[in-house]
């Protein structure tokens, strides 16, 4: 674990406008900068980086934080790859806490298994390029499949010499252990005799979201029917197949950039289609998709392209992973390319700009193409219509959303010329069974061991005043202006209701110690739970006799909180110091008139809360067994509840009927 005394130093040295600029072209604008959002597609600029508060702030996609949670969303990698990101960038040394022993036992098994597998790949790419079986074999084939030079060492191809054992020689020559070498795969035990296990084999590197390689696939060159064409690397700490996508490393900026995913099958698909700068592409790795794939597609988008050859059985084959697809809610696309052509087959027979245009002109909806697929091998056979029509049916139903499932419903009951009424019936019985076998098989905890959920509060409307609104305001003024003194008089009739309360405000007062003030005495609590946790830490922190600074919770370990500060702290717009030296137009800064702003704020947020208690007392009121007492009570408390509403009303000058 990074200590603390690390992760201090490695905000203290990380410039956000320096980071944030490897990877989006900034321009000044003031104090701040500005740029396209690199998470969404637009046209005007909405992304603001500032410098002086460590932030940045994207108003087109509302992400925001600091500049771990830039490259944490930018990147896609966690907390600590970010932090090590950084380090590695301004030379921090990082110090490790003291962990536990199975912990440390587990990462230093990772970080063996990362030393072996990355000295294969160098070395498995030096036999490509620098000898002369590599050259001849390996290279040769490389170069028939079209890879240009630049290509095969982007990607670190390489080949495993069709020898015995001559990488694992190598490999313990250098020190490296044979158990590590056998964990990783690259080397397996045939009566005591150790050998390579991808030898005489062309190898594609498999690598993780931060481009570490962690694993490989290989091929092999001759025509042996009894050898595989394809191995990979066998399951270990470093490598799980079923959650890796090959290409995702180089293809996640552009999939965000584009909103779109393009799926293919094999590792030369990939390579090809990105040597064609269609840039966004990943592949599964020959194998079916699986819900770890999945989830790892939808970080970046919910949009997905599957690029088929014209193979139909191939076709129907992957109809169960597209359906785990729809099931997550992603919408899918489908093109088809030419009969005996796959996606690297007709990438090296046209243009770049003729392959872009052909996935842009023939991408289909993925039903609509399914039911165009399946129909024309059913026109004349009623049993298989009716198969046909089931299996659409099937698919409509994994949908989770219910207004996409009516569009498609709509739209499959025209092609089909059937009922949009016996389509919904079908799918409602599927729909139905569905929720019975999940019922059986699901097993509820009894009521009294259930977990209670966290209570995430809706964001409530009355009378125009949101709970929400007025709480972010009022954290907002807390974090801007919390040590700020402020003087706020009470008026004479104030202090014949409340001298104790005109005698602490009748006074200089710190803005965080007025909002605590305001907030205790009238029992109202924060409901937003990140804006709670913000209000309680910072008067924590108060108590202990300092303020703390913006940096405390733009920096916080929670990349929630860091986020949410980013939107509390930018703005779009700051007024300019130019409309009183050309215009003459006066303009007051917030430091000038926080004081009334603080007030404003609390004032609506106590009108807020003081309209949901009268509307909590009234349906109390309601309940048909209470007693003459509790009648009185109740209505005793309405009777303060309504003076005070009218109190607050009168201070924003509105009338109450």
């Amino acid at each position: 674990m990074i200590s603390k005394r690390t992760i201090d130093k490695i905000y203290e040295a990380a410039i956000i406008e320096e980071v944030v600029g490897e990877f989006v072209q900034l321009k000044r604008s003031g104090k701040n900068f500005k740029a396209l959002s690199p998470f969404t597609t637009e046209k005007t600029a909405s992304f603001y980086v500032v410098p002086h508060k460590g932030i940045y702030k994207d108003f087109s996609s509302g992400k925001g934080g600091n500049v771990v949670n830039f490259l944490m969303e930018h990147e896609k990698i966690n907390y600590p790859e970010a932090l090590r990101w950084l380090a590695n960038k301004y030379q921090i040394e990082i110090e490790e806490e003291q962990i536990s022993e199975e912990e440390q036992q587990a990462q230093s098994e990772r970080e063996a298994l990362s030393l072996v597998v990355d000295f294969a790949q160098k070395w498995f790419q030096d036999q490509l390029w620098n000898t002369e079986e590599g050259q001849d074999i390996g290279l040769s084939y490389f170069k028939e499949r079209g890879f240009r030079e630049s290509t095969i060492k982007e990607f670190g191809l390489g080949y495993c010499p069709d020898k015995w054992d001559s990488f694992t020689a190598e490999a313990l020559n250098k020190g490296y252990s044979l158990d590590k070498l056998e964990l990783a795969g690259l080397s397996k035990d045939r009566n005591g005799s150790p050998y390579d296990f991808f030898r005489g084999r062309v190898i594609f590197p498999i690598r993780n979201l931060s481009g570490k390689n962690i694993g490989f696939g290989a091929r092999t060159l001759k025509s042996d029917k009894k050898s595989p064409k394809y191995f990979n690397s066998p399951d270990s700490d470093l490598y799980h197949k079923s959650k890796v996508l090959y290409g995702i490393d180089k293809a996640k900026s552009e999939i965000l950039k584009d909103d779109n995913c393009y799926l293919v099958e094999g590792y030369t698909d990939v390579i090809s289609l990105h040597q064609s700068e269609l840039m966004n592409v990943v592949s599964s790795s020959g194998t079916a998709l699986t819900e770890d794939q999945i989830r790892l597609i939808k970080r970046f988008t919910k949009h997905v392209t599957i690029l088929f050859d014209g193979d139909a059985a191939g076709i129907r084959a992957s109809f169960r992973g597209i359906n785990m697809l729809l099931e997550a809610g992603m919408s899918i696309k489908v093109v088809l390319f030419p009969d005996g052509e796959d996606p690297d087959s007709f990438a090296k027979r046209v243009s770049t700009g003729e392959l872009h245009e052909y996935v842009k002109k023939e991408a289909k909806d993925f039903i609509v193409f399914k039911t165009d697929l399946l129909a024309s091998d059913s026109e004349t056979d009623p049993l298989r219509r009716a198969e046909l029509i089931r299996d659409i049916v099937e698919t409509i139903a994994v949908i989770p959303d219910g207004i996409q499932r009516s569009v498609y419903t709509q739209e499959c009951s025209r092609l089909l010329d059937v009922p949009e009424q016996t389509l919904i019936f079908e799918i409602n019985k599927i729909l139905v069974q569905r929720s019975k076998r999940s019922a059986r098989t699901s097993n509820p905890q009894p009521l009294e061991d259930a977990p209670i959920p966290e209570q995430t509060p809706e964001i409530e409307e009355l009378k125009g005043i949101t709970a929400e609104a007025q709480e972010m305001e009022l954290v907002r003024l807390l974090l801007l202006f919390g040590s700020c003194i402020i003087r706020l008089k009470v008026k004479e009739e104030e202090n014949q209701e409340a001298n104790a309360e005109a005698a602490i405000l009748d006074q200089e007062i710190a803005v965080a110690e007025y909002i605590w003030f305001e907030l205790s005495s009238d029992g109202i609590a924060l409901q937003h739970p990140k804006l709670r946790l913000i209000h309680d830490e910072y008067l924590a922190i108060l108590d202990e006799g300092e303020f703390p600074d913006e940096k405390h919770f733009t920096r916080h370990e929670d990349p929630k909180v860091c986020s949410l500060c980013a939107d509390l702290l930018t703005s779009k717009y700051d007024v300019s110091s130019n409309w009183e030296v050309r215009h003459g137009i006066l303009s007051e800064s917030e430091e000038e008139v926080v004081h009334q702003a603080v007030r404003d704020t609390i004032n609506r947020l106590k009108l807020y809360c003081i309209r949901r208690w009268i509307q909590e007392l009234g349906q109390e009121l309601q309940k048909p067994d209470l007693s003459e007492n509790e009648v009185d009570l109740l209505f005793k408390r309405k009777i303060k509840l309504d003076k005070a509403k009218l109190m607050i009303s009168t201070y924003f000058g509105t009338t109450i009927m």
